[in-house]
């Protein structure tokens, strides 16, 4: 995740609705992040939609002008970037080093780091997770650098999407992002990675993919299985509680958005949109108008983004 400078906020700025989006996707005209490397079918969601939709997309994905602008026209004071869906973990390459996250910190000023979801290790259907123990360099360097990692979805490998036969379009932002991403969360919270750093801090989108209405089904029915499953030392709630973030990305719905308040918290919701495949001014407004005390906007719209990324 990064931003071209580190900000300083006025006074006057604070008492403004000025606000901070951070899940906003770009790619670029070195590297084309929206398929993987090498490019592989059902990998990439932009083959399914409207051509329309398309050549927009694309164009904003690179139009820094047209990015400015909208942000303006919307009330955003700032936007944190990251390179959009499957991005780098789609670059089919079996060498990762922990060491880049340091350089992209220390050396780039990025104020976080964001993965795609899996990493593909070889071919589209090796892949690998977060959790597993060839991660644990980039986890003990994470924790070091104190920086948060955002979760972006990415369509299931090819060798998961039997459930989409016939419907292959499902596998991406309409469905199939939620499902995977919140299952790879889901691991994280289960392979005491929390217990070994608990103050790493994750963020996810989209109003949590769906878990603040599944954790604590998922807890309860944990109680009865056998120990050796779940060798975390907590419920899966407290991690979600001290270690998760949330942001409305891609979400424009009340009711959605209440629930979400209510399993996160002030201090841990974050309003975004998912620009360029969104729009600024409509989820800009639908957050304007949404029946929030100032505190509790100021909070969500700017205040939550600037702490957890050190904007300051």
């Amino acid at each position: 995740m990064s931003l071209t400078q580190r900000p300083t906020f006025s006074v006057a700025a604070k008492k403004t609705l000025q606000k901070i989006a951070i899940e906003e996707a770009i790619s670029t005209h070195v590297f084309n992040a929206t398929a993987t490397l090498p490019p592989v079918d059902s990998t990439g969601e932009l083959p399914y939609v409207e051509s329309n939709y398309v050549a927009d997309v694309k164009d904003r994905l690179t139009n820094v002008e047209a990015r400015v602008k909208a942000m303006d026209e919307a009330g955003v004071a700032l936007t944190v970037v990251s390179l959009t869906m499957p991005g780098i973990e789609g670059i089919f390459d079996t060498a990762q080093d922990p060491v880049e996250a340091e350089r992209c910190v220390k050396d780039l000023g990025f104020v976080g780091i964001l993965i795609n979801g899996f990493s593909n290790v070889g071919s589209a259907d090796q892949v690998q997770y977060l959790d597993e123990p060839q991660c644990a360099p980039f986890w003990a360097k994470m924790a070091e650098l104190d920086v948060p990692l955002y979760m972006h979805p990415r369509i299931p490998s090819p060798s998961q999407m039997r459930a989409y036969k016939g419907y292959e379009f499902l596998g991406g932002s309409p469905w199939g992002f939620g499902t995977e991403t919140a299952t790879h969360a889901i691991r994280l919270m289960i392979s005491v990675l929390f217990d070994k750093h608990p103050n790493l801090r994750i963020i996810l989108g989209h109003c949590g993919e769906g878990i603040p209405f599944s954790i604590n089904r998922i807890d309860h029915r944990l109680r009865h299985f056998q120990p050796h499953h779940t060798p975390c030392q907590l419920r899966l709630q407290d991690y979600w509680e001290k270690n998760f973030y949330i942001t409305t990305a891609g979400v424009m719905d009340d009711g959605t958005f209440f629930n979400t308040l209510k399993s996160c918290g002030e201090d841990r919701l974050l309003w975004s949109v998912e620009y360029p495949y969104e729009d600024y001014n409509e989820i800009g407004s639908w957050f304007d108008n949404l029946d929030l005390n100032t505190n509790s906007r100021a909070k969500i719209g700017w205040e939550n983004a600037r702490r957890i990324l050190k904007l300051d």
